[in-house]
């Protein structure tokens, strides 16, 4: 069984592949540790692991995987992935972006792919039928543009989205305008870029993953299919392709 850890900005996700690729289990954890790799391949007959991260990785994780893994890859612009990416600085590439460029490509094969991932940021990422991957976006995410209509005004207080809460088309008070100014902002976002793909290509398939992914599949009205482990059903195929 193969073991794919996320490490993103606020949370670390983990999952459990078997050999087929089946996902056997997903976790989320708030920290993750060494403790935690321990446990792991004491609950599953792990054999081999990846682990990709956007924060400084802490060397006692890498170390505990790396002594338990038959295989083991840490995850970064060198690593060899199955499609081609065609950044221009690869090295500054998010590697969950990567990751989740190579699951679109991995469930989709020979489809030009838009892949949105609605994070602590919001990326926009294109993959082409020939397996390129071709560069992306990045924009604010969800509570960035919240706290930064608190942070950059002087009266507009912090208000948070609750998911599946309906948000108005037009607020009728401060906290409501904020809502649907963001949430609705985030929405017609979306889909001006499903909108511009559909004006460039005849046909193209659209992946939503991410943590605040349901936000925007309540208001988009497109087809789009929704992977909530994209990113780790990438790093699967990732560590499968460099055994």
């Amino acid at each position: 069984m193969n073991l794919c850890i996320d490490q993103g900005n606020s949370r670390t996700k983990v999952a459990v592949f078997r050999e087929n690729g089946r996902l056997v289990k997903s976790l989320v954890y708030k920290t993750f540790t060494s403790a935690d790799v321990e446990r792991l391949f004491q609950l599953y007959p792990l054999s081999d692991s990846i682990i990709s991260s956007v924060v400084n990785l802490e060397p006692s994780v890498v170390n505990a995987l790396h002594r338990l893994s038959r295989t083991f890859v840490l995850f970064d612009h060198n690593t060899p992935v199955p499609i081609v990416n065609d950044y221009d600085t690869p090295e500054t590439l998010g590697q969950d972006r990567l990751a989740a460029a190579v699951g679109a490509a991995g469930l989709c094969d020979n489809e030009n792919l838009l892949i949105i991932d609605v994070g602590s940021a919001i990326t926009y990422d294109c993959v082409t039928e020939d397996g390129h991957f071709i560069g992306g976006n990045i924009a604010p995410g969800l509570k960035m543009r919240f706290a930064s209509l608190r942070e950059k005004t002087k009266k507009l207080p912090l208000v948070e989205a609750e998911e599946g809460e309906l948000i108005p088309l037009f607020g009728k008070n401060t906290k409501d305008a904020i809502k649907a100014g963001v949430v609705r902002g985030i929405v017609f976002e979306v889909k001006g870029y499903i909108r511009a793909m559909k004006e460039r290509l005849e046909h193209f398939q659209t992946f939503i993953t991410g943590g605040n992914a349901p936000f925007v599949l309540n208001g988009v009205n497109e087809e789009v299919r929704h992977e909530k482990n994209l990113v780790l059903i990438g790093l699967n195929k990732i560590l499968e392709y460099n055994k």
